[in-house]
């Protein structure tokens, strides 16, 4: 069983920039000596939440991308050997800003960052004031832990975003945010879960906690990590209270995926030609029915390669361990395992 440790940061706004920037320094530290391999903060973390108000003087929270704050971590998840997430505030030229989230490896090295998609404007979010939608798709970062995807705030009321991020391979997404006591605050416990069961990966939603001097925005914590069957992982954060929250997520909670199969087809040409063969087929059959726009055969299609496959690895010794879920019923392979090998299939 392989593990990784985890964590969350929910804080408070401390009221200047810097001391922001310190105060997530420590908690990476904290995080560290507790073992942890990744973490992720809230949504623009070294900021208030500005887009309570319309005012231009928070432009100057935007930097460039990598830029100093995205370097000054770089050093520290070098020294930590952490993988980072950092939601921040871009400046990509003139009139291009984003609200975006700069992922780092363990080395220290800048993997690229995902973009905000969608972009709030509603009395206490008023962000079209502040953000482009984002541009760059939903990229999948290849990590020292796994595939990471980034999921921000507001994208979460939007399943397509979900389900692009396990496509491309995620094995956890992390969800950082800024949502408020009273507004959608029923859905925080609905949505993450549910895009984690139906995508069959790990989610990790984070939120800030406190009222902030430039509004009535209440922000509730509460962030939490649930597993890919909708399960909390260890409880949630606090409500009220600034918290880092560590937890475990075991990788093979994540089942027998299609790019072990491709693994194991090449694995055993030599040795056992027929099964290397069957196991090529049946990725063959899944990768030819990635057409969306044929929605009457999709999902059926998808469905029989995916039996079909379940049962053979089922039978051979390769299937999940009796007792955790229907292997062929409900078997952990899926289509974000099959969309970054359908070229490599069809050869």
């Amino acid at each position: 069983m392989s593990v990784v440790r985890a964590a969350l940061v929910q804080t408070d706004w401390t009221g200047d920039k810097e001391s922001m920037i310190v105060k997530h320094e420590e908690y990476a530290r904290e995080a560290a000596k507790q073992g942890t391999q990744v973490i992720c903060f809230q949504e623009l973390f070294y900021g208030p939440y500005f887009c309570q108000v319309q005012d231009t003087q928070f432009y100057e929270y935007a930097e460039a991308v990598p830029g100093p704050v995205v370097e000054r971590f770089q050093a520290l998840a070098k020294e930590l050997n952490m993988v980072m997430v950092l939601p921040v505030y871009e400046d990509a030229g003139p009139g291009f800003l984003y609200n975006t989230a700069a992922v780092l490896d363990a080395d220290g090295s800048y993997l690229g960052k995902y973009r905000k998609q969608h972009i709030p404007h509603v009395n206490g979010f008023w962000e079209k004031f502040y953000f482009r939608p984002g541009n760059g798709g939903y990229p999948v970062f290849d990590t020292a832990v796994g595939k990471v995807g980034v999921y921000i705030c507001y994208d979460r009321h939007f399943p397509e975003g979900w389900r692009a991020l396990g496509l491309n391979g995620a094995q956890i997404v992390f969800n950082p945010s800024a949502t408020s006591r009273g507004l959608s605050q029923y859905l925080w416990s609905i949505e993450q879960p549910a895009a984690a069961v139906a995508n069959e990966y790990y989610v990790g939603a984070i939120n800030r906690v406190g009222i902030e001097p430039l509004g009535d925005d209440d922000f509730y914590g509460q962030s939490y990590f649930v597993d890919p069957e909708g399960s909390y992982v260890g409880e949630q954060g606090d409500p009220y209270k600034a918290e880092l929250i560590v937890r475990d997520r075991e990788l093979e909670a994540l089942g027998y995926d299609l790019s072990t199969a491709l693994e194991l087809s090449r694995a055993t040409e030599s040795s056992n030609p027929e099964l290397s063969e069957r196991l090529l087929y049946h990725l063959q059959q899944a990768a030819s029915l990635l057409d969306f726009h044929a929605a009457e055969t999709f999902n059926a299609g998808v469905l029989a390669a995916r039996e079909l496959l379940a049962r053979e690895l089922y039978d051979r010794g390769f299937g999940r361990p009796a007792g955790t879920l229907d292997l062929v019923g409900h078997c952990h392979i899926d289509l974000c395992y099959v969309w970054p090998y359908r070229e490599t299939v069809r050869k």
